[in-house]
């Protein structure tokens, strides 16, 4: 079997990748202690709860992965992905 991964010429592999930018559903970047507020309602996987449009957050935290956004709504800590959010300005 070969990999299909083809190395760019002039690039060390153990370069640091360009640090990651997380934007809301509307160009917003989040940062770590950034609050949100929901832009549409979700239902809660496993549950029968439903977070609402405009729940507002907890200070959040930019985490690695399909879902950027850890933080905690309504007393539940759940893993977001931006799409679904805006940043509150205070």
């Amino acid at each position: 079997m070969t990999c299909g991964h083809e190395w760019q010429a002039g690039v060390a592999a153990d370069e640091p990748e360009a640090e990651r930018v997380v934007k809301d559903a509307y160009g917003a970047v989040l940062a770590d202690g950034d609050i949100v507020a929901m832009i549409k309602d979700l239902k809660l996987k496993g549950s029968s709860e439903v977070l609402k449009v405009g729940t507002k957050s907890k200070p959040i935290r930019l985490v690695e992965g399909d879902h950027e956004i850890s933080c905690k709504m309504d007393g539940i800590a759940i893993g977001l992905k931006a799409c679904f959010v805006k940043k509150v300005v205070s």
